[in-house]
């Protein structure tokens, strides 16, 4: 197999991201990093540095170049590492304009290179699987997509947040760059690749911050062939995240596509489905004459759109009146609820009386949530935001106590690979399931290009909660294990209870291996199975069993029941199959779990199963208490 030469432009933000899938590439033997082009490059990269892109891939021999530069200097280097005779991967947009696009198109078809463009989310096999779902014409597409931004995400950069900067195109918009996936999927699924595809355009361009652009937007599309797409999105979300999708209309059947998340919800099920790396469909490309996914032609629908927001009208102010002010951000209270009701029913902002209406629809937004004694106390959370080395896997958060007390805590300063209460694992056959350094016997930690994720086949509803089935997938795409999960709330005096079970069964045809930090020489640090991190500036935390008290009693003891209390929450931890021992932190971060493999390699001929139940209270419980709660939950 043979290496191919990669340098990457622009490595101070989202290119970074590129470096580590270079190293990714290269730890399987496909590419190489050759260079790295920028104006402030980070030290000690160990190849060699310039600012100037067609001297480096000249000096280097660089077969690829990834451009991942302020979106006004994608065109001119696309156009110069073509002809400099590199094959392209252009971040999203490709280019401001239809002339810039043009250019680089121009150039695309005077070299013969290729040139792939960064829109990861057409890499989804889901959205081929999209047009097919409903066994029916796709009449329309709507998209609502709610996030939040803080105050500094709009001066992260000289361009951020405008229009246009010293006279000339940039075009950093909700539609046009955070959102960009969003609109290049339904065209995609849609089939509207090319820039004649769309016979017309609505625009509804506004903004809460004081920026130059859009934050808060609305575009409906017409199609050639008749269909419609309706977008609406906003950067002022009151959630801190949300994961936007696709509502898909035929004419008497519906669904929904996750595209962070390569999920389609149809019926009450989703479905998960692949993503090919776009960076390695290029290189396979280059080396083996793979069709592209994501050829710069495909995009031109996309920039149609982009090209009709630059020549649109600035954005419109929302009045203050309408805006809550947080010390790190503005808010739109409400308008989640409009996005959700503007893809359902194909409209727009205006249609449906924005900003007047914020505030007084109820279209709550497609979760997966838990229910005890009539209430949401917690919602089972997948996230398409997150980077490999956060080892990407579903789990539980925001839980609450019956009373509304939020008992777990995600990405923390401290540990931001802790995610809620989940199942992770830092060793399985070599694959880090856990996120962050990977401990190496005799150094100590390291981070590594060794993460896997937890990518989910299906969730289905079953009584009281989920039923789930997941693919446990290596760093190199090998499916290391598969995974049939449950996990159900039910109420009990005074409290809640969450059942949890999980069974690991192998799929590399030998047996699984999992092992734990402690298992490679760092003492005590035997984390790894179902693993709940709380909520660290908890006040009074204190940790007890049947038969011990406090952290270094309780750290490593085998008992069937484990209380993490505080002064205003209690959670009681039974193991309801298979006895492990317990991991505990309390003085450095608030964490319980039972751990699979202690001190020793745990090997796994078939499947490994596992249950556990966690009973969420209100209050501090007393020793008794819990012991009654323990005994009278367990199964």
């Amino acid at each position: 197999m043979r290496h191919v030469r990669v340098v990457v432009a622009g490595v101070n933000g989202y290119g970074r991201h590129h470096l580590q899938n270079v190293g990714r590439l290269a730890a399987l033997g496909r590419a190489e990093l050759a260079g790295v082009c920028d104006v402030r490059p980070p030290s000690g990269l160990g190849v060699p540095v310039s600012a100037d892109l067609p001297a480096l891939i000249r000096e280097t021999g660089a077969e690829v170049a990834v451009i991942a530069t302020p979106i006004h200097t994608h065109a001119p280097l696309a156009v110069a590492a073509l002809r400099a005779g590199a094959h392209v991967l252009l971040e999203k947009p490709p280019a401001p304009s239809l002339e810039e696009f043009a250019a680089v198109s121009a150039a695309v078809d005077e070299t013969g290179l290729a040139c792939q463009v960064g829109f990861q989310s057409l890499g989804s096999a889901a959205i081929p699987a999209a047009r097919d779902l409903l066994g029916e014409p796709v009449r329309g597409i709507g998209v609502a997509g709610a996030w939040t931004r803080p105050f500094d995400y709009y001066t992260r950069s000289a361009w951020a947040g405008h229009r246009r900067l010293d006279g000339v195109d940039v075009m950093d918009g909700a539609l046009t760059n955070p959102f960009a996936h969003a609109v290049a999927s339904a065209l995609a699924v849609a089939g509207a690749d090319t820039a004649d595809s769309i016979a017309g355009i609505d625009l509804e361009l506004y903004r809460a911050n004081g920026i130059e652009s859009d934050d808060t937007s609305s575009a409906r599309l017409r199609l050639a062939d008749g269909t419609v797409i309706a977008i609406t999105v906003s950067l002022c979300s009151d959630r801190r995240r949300t994961e936007p999708y696709l509502h898909l209309h035929g004419t008497t059947r519906s669904a929904r596509l996750f595209y962070t998340l390569d999920e389609i919800e149809a019926g009450g099920v989703r479905t998960g489905y692949d993503r090919t790396d776009l960076l390695g469909n290029l290189i396979a490309h280059v080396r083996d004459g793979a069709d592209l996914l994501v050829p710069l032609a495909r995009t031109g629908g996309f920039t149609r759109l982009l090209d009709a927001i630059r020549r649109a009208p600035e954005p419109r102010p929302v009045e203050g009146r309408f805006v809550r002010a947080e010390p790190s951000r503005l808010v739109l209270p409400g308008i989640e609820d409009l996005a959700v009701r503007a893809a359902a029913e194909l409209k727009t902002l205006s249609e449906l009386g924005f900003p007047e209406s914020l505030g007084s629809v109820r279209a709550p937004w497609p979760e997966t949530v838990l229910r005890a004694d009539g209430r949401d106390v917690a919602a089972y959370t997948e996230r398409g935001d997150l980077q490999p080395s956060d080892a990407p896997r579903p789990h539980l958060h925001p839980v609450r106590t019956l009373g509304g007390t939020v008992v777990t805590e995600v990405q923390p300063d401290d540990h931001v690979h802790h995610f809620g209460a989940s199942v992770a694992i830092s060793d399985v056959d070599g694959a880090n399931f856990w996120g962050g350094s990977t401990y190496v016997r005799d150094e100590g930690p390291k981070m590594l290009a060794d993460h896997g994720r937890q990518r989910r086949r299906t969730l289905r509803p079953i009584d009281g909660g989920y039923a789930e089935s997941l693919d446990w997938v290596g760093p190199d795409g090998t499916v290391v294990a598969a995974e049939e999960r449950t996990l159900t709330a039910r109420a009990v005096p005074d409290a809640w209870a969450l059942d949890f079970a999980f069974t690991l069964t192998g799929r590399t045809r030998r047996p699984l291996v999992l092992q734990s930090s402690a298992c490679k020489g760092r003492v005590g640090a035997g984390y790894g199975g179902f693993f709940w991190r709380a909520p660290k500036d908890s006040s009074g935390l204190h940790v007890f069993t049947g038969e011990a008290s406090g952290e270094e009693a309780v750290h490593g003891s085998v008992t069937p029941w484990l209380a993490l209390a505080s002064d205003a929450w209690t959670l009681v931890f039974v193991q309801t199959a298979g006895l492990d021992p317990w991991f505990v932190r309390v003085a450095e971060y608030p964490g319980v779990g039972p751990a699979l493999a202690w001190d020793e390699p745990l090997t796994v001929p078939e499947s490994l199963h596992r249950a556990v139940t966690v009973v969420v209270a209100d209050g501090r419980l007393t020793h008794d208490r819990a012991s009654d709660l323990a005994e009278g939950t367990a199964g």
